[in-house]
């Protein structure tokens, strides 16, 4: 079984809610604290992505969180409660989860980051 972690402040505890009923139902296991919430998801991003080893992107659209995980390999992303709808979250979980890193040039860029 597949685990997936979510974290949140206050202005993302709703959506937080709702991609968790929704991670539930697919078959994760949900640790309260990997997909982190806020009211835009850019405070989150910004201390996530201090943290060694992680690599969190800012998703607002399904697009987005497809190419965070296929050109950045992200393995965290931060949404926004205050900019997407709930509906579109699960969409935005969805697509990054079922995503995959593309490699070749995106993977020397990460390493030139790092």
């Amino acid at each position: 079984m597949k685990k997936i972690a979510l974290g949140t402040d206050h202005a993302g505890y709703k959506m937080k809610e709702v991609i968790k009923a929704h991670l539930s139902h697919s078959g994760y296991v949900v640790v309260d604290f990997g997909v982190v919430f806020g009211g835009s998801g850019n405070g989150e991003v910004m201390v996530a992505n201090k943290v060694a080893g992680l690599r969190c992107g800012v998703c607002w659209n399904v697009e987005s969180a497809r190419l965070t995980k296929e050109h950045n390999n992200a393995n965290m992303i931060a949404i926004g409660g205050r900019m997407v709808s709930e509906k579109e979250g699960v969409e935005i979980v969805k697509a990054w989860l079922n995503a995959e890193f593309s490699g070749g040039r995106h993977q020397e860029r990460i390493e030139k980051i790092e």
